[in-house]
């Protein structure tokens, strides 16, 4: 391929003198975060043996320390190393990058979806249950307003409330204590981890939509840094970018975030896009949910080679597919808006700030 030729900046020699570009990658101390990063790393490899790859891991795990729905200190944190040159690339879970990244960066690709959807992890005294089937007033443990949103509403008999920490001390309070008997995470990130055998239910849409982005990774570059950008895009999985752009585009419109009950589900069938999108009160009890569709078959060959859609730019699909998506996305919130979505978000953003 010949832009790899364009690789050959800051070479460094290896031990047989082959001359070769060594790329940094940026990721956060906690074990899913190395485990995704080194899932980009081994793909990377795999189709560019002669790149070196070097991961560096800055910030540890402080999510006891953050409020609900505050995500942005760890992408702030590997976005300054990103800036200031100390990385080439930094590997995120996609529902955390926000809709408008800052200046000078951007989305480079966004791998195939692992399941979006959320899952039910019991304490082990209720194995073989699910949510309809535990006892009235049992608590199930949620760090997502949005999940604890839906679900409130769906299922009444059950108390929720925050549980903090990452994946590992999630399960440990858990398993350990009794102030809990189940705890709502995604599927993705127990796949990634290995912990298959935890998942006791998966929640379907009609139960619990997911987070904008939900089960995809996404690699975040300096937009201005065009061979990193080449060689990241081979990553993109179409369906998935399309997808995402659509959810993007959806929260971006309806100005939303981690801090409101925002909720997606997106499905592509014979070349058309599918796109459910709701808003929730944080109790549940106001809800207002729609679905649109629009067509990704490709009627134009153009490439646009550095336009980002909702902070992604993916220059080697179709741009006509993109600006459909884009577009499904925005008039999916403006049908909402229409309908008093914003009132609903803005009560629950306050809410949540008062807490």
């Amino acid at each position: 391929m010949c832009w790899k030729l364009r690789l050959f900046l800051l070479p460094s020699q290896d031990g047989n003198g082959k001359v070769s570009r060594v790329i940094r990658i940026g990721t956060r101390k906690s074990q899913l975060a190395r485990i995704q990063t080194d899932s980009v790393a081994d793909k990377l490899k795999e189709l560019y043996p002669d790149v070196h790859l070097e991961i560096g891991e800055s910030l540890p795990d402080l999510l006891p320390l953050l409020k609900i729905g505050e995500k942005s200190l760890f992408t702030k944190e590997l976005e300054n190393a990103l800036e200031k040159n100390e990385v080439d690339l930094v590997v995120h879970s996609l529902k955390d990058l926000p809709t408008t990244l800052p200046p000078g960066f951007t989305i480079g690709a966004v791998l195939k979806r692992e399941n979006p959807h959320d899952a039910v992890v019991l304490h082990p005294k209720h194995a073989g249950k699910t949510l309809d089937t535990l006892p009235e007033n049992s608590v199930i443990g949620t760090s997502s307003l949005r999940r604890a949103a839906q679900l409130k509403k769906r299922f009444p008999h059950l108390d929720f409330k925050d549980i903090r920490g990452n994946l590992n001390t999630r399960l440990k309070k858990l398993d350990d204590k009794d102030d809990f008997s189940a705890i709502i995470l995604a599927a993705a990130g127990l796949r990634r981890m290995g912990w298959d055998d935890r998942i006791s239910q998966i929640l379907g849409p009609e139960d619990c939509m997911y987070a904008v982005g939900q089960g995809a990774l996404a690699v975040e570059v300096r937009a201005r840094d065009a061979d990193i950008l080449e060689m990241v895009s081979v990553l993109h999985d179409p369906d998935t970018v399309l997808r995402c752009i659509a959810e993007r585009a959806f929260l971006k419109r309806l100005e939303g975030g981690c801090s409101v009950p925002v909720a997606v589900h997106t499905q592509v069938k014979d070349c058309q896009l599918y796109l459910t999108g709701a808003v929730y009160s944080l109790d549940g009890s106001e809800s207002l949910k729609e679905t649109m569709q629009t067509s990704i078959a490709a009627e134009s060959e153009v490439m646009d080679e550095q336009v980002q859609r909702v902070g992604v730019t993916a220059a080697k699909i179709p741009g006509d597919a993109q600006d459909r998506a884009e577009k499904l996305g925005a008039d999916l919130a403006d049908l909402l808006l229409g309908k008093g979505a914003k009132e609903i978000l803005t009560v629950a953003r306050q809410l949540n700030d008062a807490r």
